[in-house]
C-alpha cells in the first residue's frame, strides 16, 4: 500500500520560512516519474506549487519563483520544499503528490500552512 507522509507545516510570520517534507512507502522510487507539491487554498482549486521530475526537472509556479525550492531524494524516495519569503497570500493546506508508471497517481493527506501578516 502506498502511503505519503507529510510533514513541517505550520504558522508563520509573513516573510519567514518553513520546510515540508513528504516521504513516499510502498513505491519504488525506480517508478516514480514526479513528486511535488500541490495547494488549495479555501474556495480555490488545488494548484500546482512546484514538481520535480525522475530527471531532475524542475517547474515552479510563477508566483512562488525564486522564493521556493524544491529537491528529491531519489534514495530516500522523499520531496522537500523549502519556503522562504513566505508572504500571506500562501497560506493554504499543501499536498503532496506522486506520479508513478502505469498512471498511478498518489496525493498525501495535506498539511496546513498559514501566514500571519
Amino acid at each position: 500500500q502506498v502511503q505519503l507522509v507529510e510533514s513541517g507545516g505550520g504558522l508563520v510570520q509573513a516573510g519567514g520560512s518553513l520546510r515540508l517534507s513528504c516521504a513516499a512507502s510502498g513505491i519504488s522510487s525506480g517508478s516514480v516519474k514526479v513528486m511535488g507539491w500541490f495547494r488549495q487554498a479555501p474556495g480555490s482549486q488545488r494548484d500546482l506549487v512546484a514538481v520535480t521530475t525522475s530527471g531532475g526537472t524542475a517547474n515552479y509556479a510563477d508566483s512562488v519563483k525564486g522564493r521556493f525550492t524544491i529537491s528529491r531524494d531519489n534514495a530516500k524516495n522523499t520531496v522537500v520544499l523549502e519556503m522562504n519569503s513566505l508572504k500571506p497570500e500562501d497560506t493554504a493546506v499543501y499536498y503532496c503528490r506522486v506520479v508513478a508508471g502505469f498512471g498511478r497517481d498518489y496525493w498525501g493527506q495535506g498539511t496546513q500552512v498559514t501566514v500571519s501578516s
